[in-house]
């Protein structure tokens, strides 16, 4: 999310949409906007879905641009992890301060092209934006942190400290890249994490930066399956209870509940910085919660909107059902599944434990089928915040600490007592942010600003 900046050079479409052997990161100067560009565009072209195996590709296409960039080859590692792969460049420091990291993801979310108004896997410029799938997620950052790193080695940097690029490969999907990871993060001794798939600043209507968020937490994500089973029967001669009529009655309560709200360091801020811009009744709930999350009365007002909902809390939503095998047949076995946004430090084993008070029938088995592991809010570091603040200050915004109600692979490293921190260098419009939905988009004019972004985060933070 980005304020307009011109562009510098002008790199040729034609090379850029070509297939993935004909890059041309070498036409633009070393660390511009124009090779940040040309790098975004060519990746795009590799559609880095689950599946379809072409991770490992446009793994080794930023490992050409990096060691066309000054890096040697041997301090870039490209391993397959299945069909798909992880990065990882070690940038030697030549100080004694811990390695810190960098980390981003290179696949993607499916797309489509029968519903795009454009192919989501080649990289379009239309007007003022650049369309297709990933060219916001997570593609962009990315491509701006390559960039950077090549530009403070052509401009002679060296860093007091060693940075380690991790860059995954599933983090849309499984996560097993990231998991791996993080364990040799934390083998190499790395003090914290800038992520680049988490954070980023806002634009509004007319293009003015109005805020930053610096993501220092996120909720832990849980799939919880309800399930019933019984020996079910003809239509015609009912026998009760039925297994669909069992586990509907289980909706309406889950539904209807509300965790315990919750608040850390990071989300009361969040909450002051929100409320100090509102003046209505929203903006003095919020205001009202970070001074004390115990209020009633505000906590009440918060839950009312989907965009605070999830920050002062654990939320549990049905989001699938399924039952039955013939439509006359009683009903073998019914299934619903809901989904968690667990707050950090709750343990997903508390969650399941109330959906089974909630569901009040032992019949109706609970249990945990898919998650993500639970991790602590990173605190708030002043090296962090100083950096980040510099960062953004050209566009007229300071950062405020925020909480993601999703997930990234930033909790692989907290789980495992590595602060991570969401530091994107994208800013957009809330207008344009398609992330994951149809005709993803970004501005052109955000390209050049992130590059600065970066390139004042690695040189502030690895000192």
């Amino acid at each position: 999310m980005q304020k307009p900046h011109p562009l510098r050079f002008a790199l040729p479409l034609l090379a850029l949409l070509a297939s993935p052997a004909a890059a041309a990161p070498g036409d633009a100067a070393p660390g511009d906007a124009a090779l940040a560009k040309a790098v975004l565009m060519k990746g795009v072209g590799f559609a880095t879905v689950k599946g379809r195996g072409n991770v490992p590709a446009y793994a080794a296409y930023l490992k050409s641009v990096l060691v066309e960039g000054g890096f040697a080859p041997g301090d870039i590692t490209i391993t397959p992890v299945g069909e798909t792969a992880i990065l990882h460049l070690a940038w030697k420091g030549s100080g004694k301060k811990k390695p810190i990291a960098v980390i981003a993801h290179m696949d993607v979310v499916e797309a489509d092209p029968k519903d795009w108004v454009r192919d989501p896997f080649v990289a379009t410029q239309d007007g003022d934006y650049l369309f297709g799938r990933g060219v916001g997620d997570n593609k962009f950052d990315l491509s701006m942190i390559v960039t950077a790193l090549v530009r403070l080695k052509a401009q002679g940097f060296k860093p007091g400290r060693d940075i380690h690029v991790f860059v995954s490969g599933d983090e849309e999907t499984d996560g097993t890249t990231a998991a791996i990871q993080a364990k040799e993060a934390k083998a190499l001794g790395v003090e914290f994490v800038l992520n680049g798939d988490a954070g980023g600043g806002e634009l509004d209507g007319a293009g003015r930066p109005v805020g930053y968020s610096l993501s220092g937490a996120e909720k832990a994500y849980g799939d919880f399956h309800l399930v019933v089973t019984n020996p079910g029967g003809h239509s015609s001669r009912p026998t009760y209870p039925n297994a669909i009529a069992e586990l509907a009655a289980t909706i309406a309560p889950i539904t209807d509940y509300r965790f315990p709200a919750q608040a850390n360091e990071i989300t009361r801020a969040s909450m002051a910085a929100a409320g100090a811009k509102r003046s209505d009744a929203l903006g003095k709930a919020m205001t009202a919660f970070a001074a004390n999350p115990e209020d009633a009365a505000a906590i009440a007002v918060l839950r009312t909107d989907p965009g605070t909902i999830g920050q002062i809390g654990t939320t549990c939503v049905p989001t699938m059902i399924t039952g039955g095998h013939a439509p006359n047949a009683l009903p073998q076995r019914a299934m619903l599944t809901v989904n968690c946004r667990i707050f950090p430090g709750v343990p997903p084993e508390s969650i399941r434990k109330q959906l089974e008070v909630l569901a009040n029938d032992p019949a109706i088995k609970v249990t945990l089928e898919a998650e993500w592991p639970p991790a602590p809010a990173s605190p708030l570091r002043p090296d962090i915040m100083a950096a980040v603040t510099k960062a953004v200050a050209p566009r007229g915004v300071k950062p405020v600490p925020g909480m993601d109600a999703g997930a990234s692979d930033s909790v692989f490293y907290r789980a495992l007592g590595m602060p991570s921190y969401g530091v994107a260098g994208l800013f957009m419009r809330d207008q344009d942010v398609f992330i994951h939905g149809l005709n993803e988009r970004i501005p052109v004019s955000a390209i050049a600003p992130a590059v600065d972004h970066w390139q004042v985060l690695l040189t502030e933070l690895a000192k």
